[in-house]
């Protein structure tokens, strides 16, 4: 590609802040460049979207280059990348980076629950005076969440539960009904005085905009040949490519945001990832959205005479206040279901049904001893097999045969799994700053991460894991036993934070319309940008910020602002 070509904005990142920023801005007819750090990717065509784990290397099992199991859409990518390393300053609290390279990043794996966030999680600071409030207000968000789920298609039904806000009617599609395990488990969440509501899921259980209700095959995380779930390549880059506005590019890693004199963004420089090759490109507006940890990489590697230690790090902001969510599961058998009869229920991916968060305001008179709050995923159901069924009967019995087969078939659909996904609270011992001596195979210094799981989100955990006990008692399962520990910090691969939104540059990367407040031409729309991690899984929030800043880029760009 020629150095000397402009763009109206280049785009760092296809996923969904990308494909969001890429769709709306040449939608409106500016040109754009899409940087992709990994290979172009054609869900329609490479999608396994029917096949068996008996017709996969090792069934499916997961492997050095398939850590999600074979038939994952994940490409070139995972938590370790050759010639791609970072480091951790504690080997003893280690943080897990997930990285797909690919078209689409990990809107192709990921698992499409899209919770909004609520009026309290823009403002938790204000609630209970830990962290830092967002300097935007639900109400600034709101119709951009409306804008968002209209076009990708979100399920849900209007529910009135405090913090997880419903939809306007004709926003979101019909949910799917629930499934066996999830009416057993309802009853038993009902009867603890939880309320249980339909999921916010990106599958589309109607047609829309000519893609195919889903089909209730295989696992969302494979990516999907009919478009019934949400993909950036299938959903917003191939409209964006249909004006004639949209130039995409593949393999290639961007290294940093090149300035002028003046401490103006001209554009970027990235390596191509095959041949190795430095190109630099211009633009009149650059756009992290690289993925959270990506773009602070960036912005840090970002140095020049006017900013010693990298874009938008003149308060030393930039990686700090990094967040994850607070994943932990546990599982148990519920021997009633041995007693349903099979069924066509397989359903959608995600969970049909979800609990928010129940004791908000128990929390808010100090009745807990914890201050921040998760929801519940139930996952089970009689999808297909795999070889984890062996698990079924004890490694030392003599069972063979067909009463082997009996006794799988009489446990199969009887194990549940509930998960929990809680908030973090920022806090200053989780960052990632560049290696001092560590680079990639490129030269550019890598990240390395500090990691640390605060008091609160210890106590929250414990109270998950005693609270999915409960549950499996009450339907007559035995509790999980597994000894408890902590997850890993990126475990839950929902990592936020780094370059966050505040209301002035003393205390903020960015301002409420992801505008870098020292380089006025770059924004950042990834989740580097989110000031808190509320237990609603972050992808949907993402995608709704990167919207409302596309517009604000646009509105910039026409009235000479940038």
């Amino acid at each position: 590609m020629s150095g000397t070509q402009a763009f109206d904005v280049i785009i760092v990142g296809s996923g969904a802040a990308g494909g969001m920023a890429a769709y709306e801005l040449s939608s409106a007819g500016l040109k754009v460049l899409m940087l992709e750090a990994g290979r172009d990717y054609a869900p329609g065509t490479e999608t396994p979207m029917f096949q068996t784990q008996e017709d996969a290397p090792l069934r499916g099992a997961t492997t050095s280059d398939k850590p999600a199991g074979f038939y994952d859409a994940t490409v070139d990518g995972g938590a370790e990348i050759s010639g791609e390393p970072y480091t951790q300053a504690n080997a003893a609290e280690p943080f897990s980076w997930w990285r797909p390279r690919m078209l689409g990043g990990r809107t192709n794996h990921w698992g499409r629950v899209a919770l909004r966030f609520g009026p309290y999680d823009f403002k938790p600071k204000t609630r209970d005076g830990l962290g830092f409030d967002w300097p935007i207000d639900y109400t600034d968000l709101a119709p951009w969440y409306d804008k968002v789920e209209s076009l990708i298609g979100v399920t849900g039904l209007p529910h009135g539960i405090e913090n997880a806000p419903d939809a306007p009617p004709g926003v979101q599609l019909p949910p799917p009904p629930p499934r066996a395990h999830e009416v057993v488990l309802s009853r038993a969440f009902e009867n603890m005085g939880m309320k249980v509501a339909a999921i916010h899921a990106a599958v589309l259980t109607r047609p829309l905009n000519g893609r195919a209700a889903c089909l209730y095959a295989t696992q969302c995380t494979r990516g999907c040949s009919s478009q019934s779930n949400f993909q950036s390549p299938t959903v917003l880059i191939p409209p964006a490519r249909a004006t004639g506005n949209l130039t995409v590019l593949c393999n290639a890693m961007v290294s940093r945001v090149d300035v002028d004199d003046t401490g103006r963004a001209t554009g970027v420089t990235f390596h191509d990832r095959e041949t190795g090759s430095e190109f630099s490109v211009q633009g009149r507006v650059v756009t992290l959205a690289a993925g959270t940890c990506s773009s602070v990489r960036i912005l840090l590697n970002s140095r020049s005479d006017a900013f010693p230690n990298g874009i938008g790090n003149n308060h030393g902001f930039v990686g700090k206040y990094l967040m994850d969510s607070v994943e932990f599961s546990r599982s148990s058998r519920i021997p009633m279901l041995e007693k349903v009869p099979p069924q066509n229920d397989d359903g959608i991916f995600t969970p049909h049904v979800y609990v928010p968060w129940w004791l908000v305001r128990e929390q808010a008179a100090g009745k807990l001893d914890f201050p921040r709050g998760y929801h519940i995923e139930p996952r089970g159901g009689r999808r297909m097999p795999t070889t984890g069924v062996g698990s079924f009967v004890d490694a030392g019995s003599a069972t063979y045969g067909d009463e082997l087969r009996a006794e799988v078939r009489r446990k199969y659909g009887t194990f549940v799994t509930l998960i929990g996904e809680g908030e973090m609270i920022p806090n200053e011992d989780s960052f990632c700053e560049l290696d001092p001596t560590t680079k990639d195979k490129w030269g550019v210094p890598v990240l390395r991460f500090h990691w640390k799981w605060g008091e609160s989100e210890i106590r929250q955990t414990m109270h998950m894991q005693t609270t999915f006990n409960e549950v499996f008692r009450r339907l007559g399962g035995a509790p999980d036993t597994t000894a408890f520990q902590m997850p890993q910090g990126g475990g839950a691969v929902h990592e936020v934070g780094g370059a966050r939104m505040g209301s002035s540059p003393q205390n903020s990367v960015i301002d409420s319309y992801n505008q870098c407040w020292d380089v006025r031409n770059l924004f950042v729309l990834d989740g580097a940008a989110f000031v808190s991690s509320p237990d609603k899984n972050p992808t949907l929030t993402i995608m709704a910020l990167a919207a409302r800043s596309s517009s604000r880029i646009l509105e910039l760009v026409k009235s000479g602002g940038l």
